[in-house]
């Protein structure tokens, strides 16, 4: 090979160790002899790294501040003549879970708890605990926690603050970084009533066009009763109908108007 790598801290085995707050110095450099094309090139995971003009020429540095997301990256030196003609390095980011301070969470009576934990971390936590007021949280009250690897879950599917309001912690151990711990401040509300939305719309409009041809009526002095309450139920079926049916308030008017029914009614 014409091109050598160098770093700091030094590789071994085309390997460099590293803390995530750490910084990684690389040095690409040609070898003693004669070159006819002396300009290198950078990848980083496949992807040609940007330099600056005075970087290229026979020996190239670069520089690396890694955070998790750069374990195993690859860093590729060649000369741009030839591509073919290579060295490569691997990072190895030694990180720990992002876990700290405290975060507030406010849950209904009876609706769903769901609390999550980081547990990105290399090498691998070697376990994660979850904690309700200092005690390990008891399965049998209604907890669930599942891991994925990445993320540690805590889920209640119906809350109830004589069990389930208080301080919770969850934390991971380390073999590396030792024991990362974040709280979640549970305070349970009063379970808050709910109507349907589509339902408690429709008797608004059925109340609305009731009173409004309650006073058309009287306005107009129609005595015919009978025909009224035959055409008050005909229009009120019809806007159910229609609205209930996701259309619009204005397309149910225009319905209604094409149809003749308020017309009918004004004039009769």
């Amino acid at each position: 090979m014409d091109v050598n790598i160098t770093s700091i801290p030094p590789h071994v085995d085309g390997v460099i160790q590293t803390d995530f707050k750490g910084t990684v110095s690389l040095t690409c450099a040609l070898k003693d002899g004669p070159h006819e094309d002396k300009e290198l090139v950078w990848l980083r995971n496949g992807a040609t790294v940007n330099l600056n003009d005075g970087n290229k020429e026979s020996v190239s540095h670069v520089c690396i501040k890694p955070i998790y997301e750069d374990d195993e990256a690859t860093f590729t030196c060649h000369l741009k003549s030839n591509a073919s003609n290579e060295v490569t390095v691997t990072l190895n980011v030694t990180y720990h879970p992002e876990l700290s301070g405290e975060e507030a969470v406010t849950v209904e009576e009876e609706a769903v708890l769901l609390l999550e934990c980081d547990m990105r971390a290399n090498p691998a936590i070697t376990a994660v605990m979850w904690k309700l007021n200092g005690s390990m949280v008891d399965l049998t009250a209604g907890f669930t926690v599942t891991n994925d690897g990445i993320t540690s879950q805590l889920n209640v599917k119906k809350v109830e603050r004589s069990q389930h309001e208080g301080l919770y912690q969850c934390t991971t151990l380390s073999p590396m970084y030792g024991d990362k711990s974040k709280t979640f401040k549970v305070t349970v509300t009063d379970k808050t009533m709910k109507f349907p939305l589509m339902p408690t719309i429709a008797g608004l409009v059925v109340v609305f066009f009731t009173m409004l041809l309650a006073v058309v009526s009287r306005r107009k002095k129609i005595v015919k009763v009978g025909h009224l309450e035959q055409t008050q139920i005909l229009l009120i079926r019809l806007l159910l109908h229609r609205y209930l049916k996701g259309l619009s308030l204005s397309t149910v008017l225009q319905k209604v108007i094409q149809r003749n029914l308020v017309l009918r009614y004004f004039i009769e």
